[in-house]
């Protein structure tokens, strides 16, 4: 389905305040939807001003749908011409979404309309921004499931009938309103309405269920929400002025109030008509299990941070003795066997030391990159000047290949030195890319491209990789083809000097940074 955004400048010739006023109604258009038992389309006129276009369309979860099929890019044009089916139905609805643009005000059908074979009842509501009319919600509500109204269900339709005409008079949404967190309560998770001095005048079951759970024992209606909910706060939540002004109806924001081990979430509504500020709606969740379960990821990802950085510094410390371990021997072979053990062993404490720092198992291997290839350099390159340098970006590697592709770059930046540039200076060069083709037809990921190329002398002309006495090559190739399931390639330049070419499977969702 197009986005809102699309449409918007597609067909039509409104300002970018406006389009940001309709993102923030339909962010927030559940709440009509389901207070009404009503399926809501947005209609917004066409950049030639011969028509409507529907741009956005939301359904209730309180009731059944009056549209089976989704209407958002249809048209209802002045020759009533756009939608094939139910003319009869499309006309009655275009004359009411015309009185509501040019009376300003909300238009409701007489009798219910049975075009469509159950009884919908047609409302109109237009929409209006600082002053002026943008568009017009058509509401429908499907009446075949209809019944003797309950308490709750007339004061969801009151609560309704008030947003309206908020929404037609420009006060709603709210242009001040602070973020909303990630998932807010609906109406069907609890909902309160307070008076205009904050009494609570109704409470639905799970609202009054959910302050249960926070210890109340007398009922919320007639309450003052705002004094009962610092009453049966903890201390450090009573303390909180946002709580006050959010329970007690003052401003369009959400609190959260703990109590006898249970959390809630509030979510306040204030309910202004005609200038006049007529009470207000408490949406309240109960998100004790929730939290306790983000409180055990928490502790999860602190612990694992914590191991990350303990491996780290006992990597170090193994370094540290085989470093002095190497100093002692006299024999030239075992003290080079030692430091390339330290650099193997560095090579893997730099990335245990970035996974600490963050709370996934996945690191930007760009940082990690450039330590590694210093590192390897600086340790390997005793006489030789040697310049390595990283083009291009690795991006973002889980652990799993970030570990083996660390210590694959430092054999590789080491051989480079060791070898290929050992009678003089040189540059060594790390190329990397990401590339969405996949590896192979089994694998549904991307791929990571490195070349590793040096100027030095070159390979000999007896070379196999697989047959090489190297234990760094060995190492590489068993990490590159045998853990990571890539390829290996290891040839000359046409210009002198070595080239390494590796592919690897990544993930796609873990993209470069920018």
């Amino acid at each position: 389905m197009p986005h809102l955004s699309d449409l918007i400048r597609r067909y039509t010739a409104l300002k970018t305040a406006d389009l940001e006023w309709f993102h923030s109604l339909v962010s927030d258009w559940q709440l009509l939807a389901d207070l009404s038992f009503a399926d809501l389309v947005l209609w917004v006129r066409l950049r030639d001003d011969t028509g409507w276009v529907a741009v956005s369309q939301m359904r209730p979860t309180t009731g059944p749908t009056a549209f089976q099929d989704d209407l958002v890019e249809a048209t209802l044009r002045d020759d009533v011409s756009g939608i094939a089916a139910e003319p009869g139905r499309l006309s009655g609805r275009r004359l009411l979404i015309d009185r509501a643009w040019h009376e300003g005000r909300i238009c409701r059908e007489g009798d219910p309309d049975w075009s469509g074979g159950v009884p919908v009842r047609e409302e109109t509501i237009p929409v209006r921004r600082a002053g002026k009319l943008i568009g017009v919600i058509q509401r429908s509500t499907n009446l075949s499931s209809a019944r003797t109204p309950s308490r709750l269900e007339l004061t969801y339709l009151q609560s309704a009938s008030d947003l309206a005409q908020m929404i037609a008079e420009g006060e709603f949404p709210f242009s001040d309103q602070g973020p909303l967190m990630v998932r807010s309560p609906r109406v069907g998770d609890g909902l309160l309405r307070l008076d205009q001095d904050g009494e609570v005048v109704y409470a639905s079951p799970n609202a009054l269920s959910a302050y249960r759970r926070l210890g109340l024992t007398a009922d919320l209606v007639g309450a003052r929400l705002a004094h009962t909910t610092l009453e049966l706060a903890a201390a450090a939540d009573a303390r909180d002025e946002s709580l006050t002004w959010t329970a007690g109806g003052r401003v369009p924001q959400e609190a959260e109030v703990e109590g006898r081990g249970s959390t809630i979430q509030l979510r306040s509504i204030p309910l202004v008509v005609g200038g006049v500020r007529i009470g207000a709606l408490v949406m309240v969740r109960d998100v004790t299990e929730l939290r306790r379960r983000e409180r055990e990821l928490m502790t999860k990802d602190a612990t694992i941070r914590e191991i990350h950085h303990r491996v780290k510094n006992n990597l170090q410390t193994v370094a540290a003795l085989l470093r002095l371990q190497s100093r002692r021997l006299e024999v030239p072979e075992g003290r080079a066997a030692l430091d390339e053990a330290v650099r193997r062993v560095g090579s893997i404490a730099i990335v245990h030391e970035m996974l600490s720092h963050t709370p996934d198992e996945v690191v930007d291997f760009d940082d990690i990159a450039d330590r590694v290839i210093e590192m390897a350099a600086e340790v390997s390159s005793t006489e030789a000047e040697v310049h390595p340098r990283r083009e291009g970006q690795f991006g973002l590697l889980s652990a799993l290949v970030a570990t083996p592709l660390s210590m694959v770059l430092a054999e590789l930046v080491q051989n480079a030195v060791e070898h290929g540039l050992r009678y003089g200076p040189g540059r060594i060069e790390v190329r990397a890319r990401r590339d969405d083709a996949p590896l192979n037809e089994e694998d549904g990921g991307g791929r990571l491209l490195i070349e590793v190329t040096d100027d030095g002398g070159g390979l000999p002309d007896d070379f196999d990789v697989e047959g090489t006495a190297s234990l760094g090559l060995q190492i590489v190739r068993t990490l590159i083809v045998g853990e990571l399931g890539g390829s290996l390639e290891i040839k000359p330049q046409e210009n002198g000097g070595t080239k390494v070419a590796i592919e690897l499977p990544v993930e796609r969702h873990f993209e470069p940074y920018n």
